[in-house]
């Protein structure tokens, strides 16, 4: 198991910062996500790590060894693409058995070694699908196979860029529980790169939030999401509601409504509130009462609105909520009629920045 250390790197493509002093530590045998949003230099930083990109400031070290100057092939890293990257004229077990061919490893190590990295991804049955082709294959299989062939070579570091967002949601979703345990199985260092903020949070023992080149905060899971460090975090993870107010000792000024506040900010201030920290009461409620989920909402926790339109999503229904100027999305269990409304704001779950 490596630790990866990134120190003080940067990389510019012309006027634009990729990577601006970015200084990270990957512990030994755990799974880190590295999440935000399109081209904030997630990839960036995953093809720095593995040396197809060269930074021009700063050091990667493995277990304190430099490996900056290394090229790819010397540093021991296995790279899971977004598009599979198999090659489409050889077998599946051809395409597992590549990396083994190149290191000279022997027929029958190769023939042992591609069957146990098929069996460890679950494939199914082994024999039929190695004869089989890529393009014989459902997309799940696919990334099955492109995952197998970085874990044959065994290699020191993990590294996966999006490597589940071309499949579909159900198959998605089977196959980031799949990537999980085989990280655990395995004991990889492993670096998975997503903008898919659920993915991240259901498999990572770490996440790193970025944006714009810059690293925004890194904890557990539960640290990120519960404790946003600034007004981009707690917009990015979960849904958030973004609203203009003024702080007051005691109270938050909104659309002309005073919501509970005990903080110490004063003046103009963002308040996010997340759609899932929201609950709806209404007299119009169908079927039965919108009970608020956070009982004893009293004066002050609450933010009077009209509701626009309610969208159902499966699980739940989301709610569109006019406040003042405002549109709030608010989660719930049950349909609610158009019109007058109420949303109950738990005081310990606003978050409140100073105004840009």
């Amino acid at each position: 198991m490596v630790r990866v250390s990134v120190e003080a790197v940067t990389k510019r493509y012309g006027h634009v910062a990729a990577l601006s002093d970015v200084s990270l530590e990957f512990d030994a045998g755990k799974l880190t996500a590295i999440l935000g949003p399109s081209g904030c230099g997630k990839t960036t930083l995953l093809r720095a790590i593995a040396g197809f990109v060269s930074p021009e400031g700063g050091a990667i070290r493995f277990d304190g060894e430099p490996v900056t100057a290394q090229p790819p092939q010397q540093r021991g890293t296995a790279m899971v693409f977004q598009s599979y990257a198999l090659w489409p004229h050889m077998t599946v077990f051809d395409n597992v058995a590549y990396g083994l061919r190149l290191k000279r490893v022997s027929a029958d190590a190769i023939r042992a070694r591609v069957h146990a990295a098929l069996e460890l991804v679950a494939i199914g049955a082994v024999d039929d699908v190695a004869r089989r082709k890529p393009g014989a294959l459902s997309g799940g299989q696919q990334q099955r196979v492109a995952l197998a062939r970085a874990l044959v070579v065994e290699p020191r570091v993990l590294l996966l860029d999006e490597p589940l967002s071309n499949l579909d949601a159900k198959v998605r979703q089977r196959l980031r529980a799949e990537v999980r345990r085989l990280q655990r199985r395995v004991g990889i260092t492993a670096i998975y790169v997503t903008h898919d903020q659920e993915e991240a949070l259901a498999i990572a023992d770490r996440v790193v939030l970025m944006n714009a080149g810059r690293v925004i905060q890194m904890g557990t899971p539960e640290d990120v999401y519960r404790h946003p460090a600034n007004e981009f975090a707690a917009d990015f993870l979960g849904v958030g509601n973004t609203l203009a107010a003024r702080a007051e000792p005691g109270a938050l000024q909104v659309a002309g409504q005073r919501l509970a506040y005990e903080g110490a900010a004063r003046g103009p201030v963002t308040v996010i509130l997340r759609s899932s920290d929201l609950a709806l009461s209404s007299a119009g409620t169908a079927g039965r009462s919108a009970e608020p989920s956070h009982a004893g909402a009293t004066a002050g926790e609450a933010l009077s609105g009209t509701l626009e339109e309610s969208l159902f999503l499966g699980a739940y229904y989301r709610h569109y909520v006019r406040v003042g100027e405002a549109v709030l999305m608010v989660d719930g269990p049950v349909p609610v009629r158009p019109g007058p409304v109420t949303v109950s704001v738990p005081p310990e779950r606003t978050r409140v920045f100073p105004a840009a």
